[in-house]
C-alpha cells in the first residue's frame, strides 16, 4: 500500500513539474517573468563570475600560464559582456518587473504579451551568446567589440556577439517601451507622479533612456554584422570605411547604458533607507529631478571614453565639462540618503548594511570618474587597470551592491520567504572585504603602468604584491555569492512564510500577499498621498482604502506563442551566423523567421479577449 502511495506521489510530482514548466513558458504574469529574469540573470551573474575568477587565477603570479593568450581575450571579453548585458540588466529588469505594478497599484504591465515576448529574447540572447564557447571559441574583440579589431576577428565568436546581443537588446528595448506605458497610464486612483515611490520613478527615467540609448547599439551591431557576414565596409577604411564611427555609435548607447544599470538601483536605496530609518526619504523632490538631470546628461557626455581617439581639444574639453556636472546631481542624492538616516531610528539589517556600504563604495567610484573626465590626466589612466577599478567601484559598487539590496528586501514580496539575517550579514561581510581588496588596489596598479586587457605581467615591475591581493578579494566575493544562493536554497526549504509587511514598509507593494495573487488586489486602492502605506497607518487604518466596490477582474490569457517567436529568432540567428560557411544555413535563416512571423501572424488574428475573475470567486477566497 505505501509503496503505491510513494508512486501515485512521485507521479504527482513529476506532472507537478511539467505543469510548473508549462506554466513558465507560458506566462504573462508580471511576477513570474519577474522570477525568469531574475534566475535568468542569477545563471549569467555564475558564469561572469567564474570568468572573473580565470582572469584573477591568470594574474595571480606574474607570467602565469594558466590559460593561453587567446583563451583570456575570450573570457575578458565575455565577463565584460556576459556581466553588463546578461547579469545586471535582466536582475534589474526583474525587480522593476515584480515590484513597479505593486508599487503604483497596477494588476500587470501595460503589455504582457510583449513583457513575455522580452524576457523570452533575453534568455535565448544569452544562451545563444555563449553557445560560442562549444562552437569554434568565444568573441575575442573585448566586450566593446571596437573595429577594426571585431570586424576581423577570425571565425565566428563576434558574429556570435551580434546576434546574441540583437536578441536581447530587442527583448530590453521592449520591456523600456511596456513600464513607461505602464507607469504612464496604470496608476491607480489617486497615485499623481510626485505621490510614486522613487523606485517607480527611477523604473520610469531608466525607460526613457532604454528608449533612446538601445536603437543606438542596435544600428551599430547591424553595421557590425553587414560588415561581418555581407561584406560590407561600413569601418573598412580601405573601402572607405570609419572605424571611428563605432566607437561614438557604442558609446552612445553605451554611456546611458551605465546609468540604465545604476538609476533603478538609486532607487532601490531610496526605499531601504526610508523605510529602516522610519523616515520619508530627505529631500523627494529634489530627488526625483536629480535623476531626470542624470539621465540628460547621461546622453551629452559619450565622447569621455574617446578622449586619447584625436577627436581635438574643442570636443575633448566639452565632454570633459558635461562630464564632471553629472556628479552634482549624484552628490545631491548621496547627501538626501545620508539626511534620510540622520536623526532616523535606523535598523541595520542586511539590506540596510548593503545600503550603507554602497554610499562609500560608490563615491569612491565617483571620484575616481572626475579624475579620468580631466582630459590631459586621461591621456595617463586610458586603457590601464585605473579604468578598471573606476568602472568595477562604479558598478560592483553600485548596480551589484544594489541588487543585492534590492533582493534582499524585495526577496520576501516576489518569493514569500524572508532570507535568513545571518547569513545575509556574512554574505555582506565577505562581499564587501573582498570588492574592496579585489579593486581597490587596482587603482595602484593602473597608476604604476599596469595595462588592461594583457594576459600576463612582468616579474620585477612591483605588480607582484597588488594583482595577489586583487586575486585573493575576488576569491572572497565569491565566497559571498556563495552564501547567498545557499541563503536562498535554505529559506526555500526551510523558511517560514513572509508575512505580508515584513519591514514595517511605506509604499503600496506591502498591502497585497507575499507573493501576490495574480490579479495583485481584489480591489485598487486609493491613494491618498506620498509613502501612502504608512500615511494610512499614521491614521491608525493600517491597511489601504479600496478605491471602488469588488467587481470583476479582468486578466490577460497566458500564450506559447513569446516563446515560439523567440525560437525563431535564436534559429533565424544561428543562419546568419553561418550562412558565410555554407549557403544551406539559409534554410535555418529564413525558417527561423518564417516561425517567428507565423507566431506573429496567429497573434494577429487570433483575438484573445483574455479571463474575468468574478466577484463570487473573489468572495470565496476571502471566506
Amino acid at each position: 500500500m505505501s509503496i503505491a502511495v510513494s508512486e501515485s506521489s512521485v507521479k504527482a510530482q513529476k506532472r507537478s513539474i511539467g505543469a510548473v514548466l508549462w506554466d513558465y513558458l507560458t506566462t504573462v504574469d508580471h511576477l513570474k517573468i519577474a522570477h525568469l529574469y531574475i534566475f535568468g540573470g542569477a545563471f549569467f551573474f555564475i558564469l561572469g563570475g567564474i570568468e572573473a575568477l580565470i582572469i584573477r587565477i591568470q594574474l595571480l603570479v606574474p607570467e602565469n600560464d594558466f590559460v593561453t593568450a587567446g583563451f583570456y581575450n575570450e573570457v575578458i571579453t565575455m565577463h565584460g559582456t556576459t556581466m553588463i548585458f546578461l547579469a545586471a540588466m535582466p536582475i534589474l529588469l526583474g525587480l522593476m518587473n515584480a515590484i513597479m505594478p505593486l508599487q503604483i497599484g497596477a494588476r500587470d504591465v501595460a503589455f504582457p504579451f510583449l513583457n513575455a515576448l522580452g524576457v523570452w529574447l533575453f534568455i535565448l540572447g544569452g544562451l545563444l551568446l555563449n553557445l560560442s564557447w562549444f562552437f569554434g571559441g568565444a568573441p575575442d574583440a573585448g566586450w566593446t567589440a571596437y573595429a577594426p579589431l571585431s570586424t576581423t576577428s577570425p571565425g565566428h565568436g563576434v558574429d556570435y556577439y551580434v546576434m546574441g546581443l540583437q536578441l536581447a537588446g530587442a527583448g530590453t528595448l521592449m520591456s523600456g517601451i511596456n513600464f513607461l506605458v505602464t507607469i504612464i497610464n496604470m496608476r491607480a486612483p489617486g497615485m499623481t507622479y510626485m505621490r510614486m515611490p522613487l523606485f517607480t520613478w527611477t523604473t520610469f527615467i531608466t525607460s526613457i533612456l532604454i528608449l533612446f540609448a538601445f536603437p543606438a547599439l542596435t544600428v551599430g551591431l547591424f553595421l557590425l554584422q553587414f560588415d561581418r557576414m555581407f561584406g560590407a565596409a561600413f569601418f573598412d577604411v580601405a573601402l572607405g570605411g570609419n572605424t571611428i564611427i563605432w566607437q561614438h555609435l557604442f558609446w552612445i548607447f553605451g554611456h546611458p547604458e551605465v546609468y540604465i544599470l545604476i538609476l533603478p538601483v538609486f532607487g532601490a536605496f531610496s526605499e531601504i533607507f526610508s523605510t529602516f530609518s522610519k523616515k520619508r526619504i530627505f529631500g523627494y523632490t529634489s530627488m526625483i529631478f536629480a535623476t531626470m538631470l542624470i539621465a540628460f546628461l547621461g546622453f551629452m557626455v559619450w565622447a569621455h571614453h574617446m578622449f586619447t581617439v584625436g577627436m581635438g581639444p574643442i570636443a575633448n574639453t566639452i565632454f570633459s565639462v558635461a562630464t564632471m556636472a553629472i556628479a552634482v546631481p549624484t552628490g545631491i542624492k548621496i547627501f538626501n540618503w545620508l539626511a534620510t538616516m540622520w536623526g532616523g531610528s535606523v535598523k541595520l539589517n542586511s539590506a540596510m548594511m548593503w545600503a550603507i556600504g554602497f554610499i562609500p563604495s560608490f563615491t569612491i567610484g565617483g571620484m575616481t570618474g572626475i579624475m579620468v573626465a580631466t582630459v590631459a590626466a586621461d591621456y595617463q589612466y586610458h586603457d590601464t587597470y585605473f579604468v578598471i577599478a573606476h568602472f568595477h567601484y562604479t558598478i560592483v559598487g553600485g548596480t551589484v551592491m544594489g541588487i543585492f539590496a534590492g533582493l534582499t528586501y524585495w526577496w520576501p514580496k516576489i518569493f514569500g520567504r524572508v532570507l535568513n539575517e545571518t547569513l545575509g550579514q556574512i554574505t555582506f561581510w565577505t562581499f564587501f572585504i573582498g570588492f574592496h581588496m579585489t579593486f581597490f588596489i587596482q587603482h595602484f596598479l593602473g597608476l604604476m603602468g599596469m595595462p588592461r586587457r594583457y594576459w600576463v605581467f612582468l616579474e620585477d615591475q612591483g605588480l607582484d604584491t597588488g594583482n595577489l591581493i586583487s586575486s585573493i578579494g575576488a576569491f572572497l566575493m565569491a565566497v559571498g555569492v556563495i552564501v547567498f544562493i545557499i541563503n536562498a536554497i535554505y529559506v526555500w526549504l526551510k523558511g517560514e512564510k513572509a508575512a505580508n509587511d515584513p519591514w514595517d514598509g511605506r509604499t503600496l507593494e506591502w498591502t497585497t500577499a507575499s507573493p501576490p495573487e495574480h490579479y495583485n488586489w481584489k480591489q485598487t486602492p486609493l491613494i491618498r498621498g506620498l509613502d501612502c502605506l504608512w500615511l494610512e497607518k499614521t491614521e491608525g487604518n493600517g491597511k489601504m482604502i479600496p478605491a471602488h466596490p469588488l467587481k470583476d477582474i479582468h486578466m490577460p490569457n497566458g500564450s506559447i506563442l513569446p516563446f515560439i517567436m523567440s525560437v525563431g529568432f535564436f534559429i533565424a540567428g544561428l543562419g546568419f551566423i553561418y550562412q558565410t560557411d555554407n549557403k544551406l544555413w539559409y534554410i535555418a535563416l529564413f525558417g527561423g523567421m518564417a516561425i517567428s512571423l507565423l507566431a506573429m501572424l496567429v497573434r494577429s488574428v487570433q483575438d484573445d479577449l483574455g479571463h474575468y475573475i468574478t466577484k463570487e470567486e473573489l468572495k470565496g477566497e476571502a471566506e
